[in-house]
């Protein structure tokens, strides 16, 4: 396998920890087959860049500093050229909504193969093997690459490796974007400073049964203690309980975190297809017949708002008895 490429996401000047994971899985993946591991970063304030992903085995750093705003266009020109001079075998992203929107464009640009939202890769007999679920998670399918390969790999999938020593190259590269057919000309940023919910290790989602708005308090008090993000069901955002982004399922936000705790979610499949990865699912619902509880590993038959708050108040005891 020749040369692999990182594709760098970045908030405040700092890789994400899902970037890490990239770099992590990468390093395994170039020490079984050989090759090195570039990194292509673009944003702003990026000096120092280098020195942040080389502990984790980046050898090579391309620098676009300067770009403030994201432009699917834009970011595939720059990508482009990175890939023009460095030649990689394996062109790796995050499943991140940056990823799923530029992934596909760099990949026809390249005329190269693509596989998008995988939980597994390895490579075996000099090609690229990858895992990803097919029918809304239900199953999975395996895809091996001949050539270039694209693949976006779902957050939380993989360990960051813990930093070794190590320097790597800086290559700076023309933060241009080029003619552009649509520009970003405002930004505006959500209240919430938790951690997204596709990136995020611990989350608490609530249903229809959540009844109100203004009702999702006890969740977000649980999910302060416990150090998660607060996600709901379509049911929830549908009803005007929860803004669309917090929606995880196949039409919000896929997510696999460590845990997933469903407070009155019944477990229709498209939002099972969301969050069935999920390391631990914890289920708490009224009705035992849910079929939330098919596939929780933990089954809670009460009502949530009699059931989260001893939850809340129990995590508090755990965490203060240390």
């Amino acid at each position: 396998m020749s040369n692999i490429l990182v594709i760098a996401e970045i908030k405040d000047s700092e890789p994400k920890k899902a970037t890490l994971e990239l770099l992590s899985k990468a390093k395994e993946l170039a020490a079984g087959m050989g090759g090195s591991i570039s990194v292509a970063a673009i944003g702003t304030g990026l000096a120092g860049f280098a020195a942040k992903v080389a502990p984790y085995g980046a050898t090579k750093v391309y620098l676009a500093d300067g770009v403030d705003r994201y432009n699917t266009e834009g970011y595939t020109a720059i990508l482009a050229k990175v890939i023009d001079q460095e030649k990689p075998g394996l062109v790796l992203f995050t499943a991140s909504t940056m990823g799923k929107d530029l992934s596909p464009r760099l990949a026809a640009r390249l005329d190269a193969g693509i596989a998008v939202d995988c939980v597994e890769i390895s490579a075996a007999g000099g090609k690229v093997v990858i895992k990803r679920p097919v029918f809304a998670g239900k199953a999975f399918t395996q895809v091996a690459f001949d050539g270039v390969a694209v693949v976006s790999l779902r957050p939380n999938s993989f360990p960051v490796a813990a930093p070794a020593g190590g320097t790597a190259e800086t290559v700076n590269v023309p933060a241009d974007f080029g003619d552009v057919k649509a520009k970003v000309v405002e930004l505006i940023a959500g209240v919430s400073t938790k951690t997204d919910l596709t990136e995020a290790d611990r989350i608490v989602s609530g249903g229809r049964a959540m009844k109100a708005a203004e009702n999702f308090k006890i969740l977000n008090e649980l999910a302060d203690v416990i150090g998660a993000t607060v996600g709901a069901s379509r049911a929830a955002v549908d009803s005007g309980f929860a803004i669309q982004a917090m929606q995880v399922g196949q039409t919000g936000k896929t997510v696999n975190p460590t845990l997933y705790i469903a407070c009155g979610i019944s477990g229709a499949i498209q939002h099972l297809a969301g969050m069935r990865t999920s390391k631990v699912i914890v289920a708490i619902n009224k009705d035992p017949e849910a079929p939330i509880f098919q596939k929780a590993d933990y089954g809670i038959v009460a009502d949530l708002f009699e059931a989260v708050p001893v939850m809340t108040a129990e995590f508090k005891k755990l965490l203060a008895e240390g």
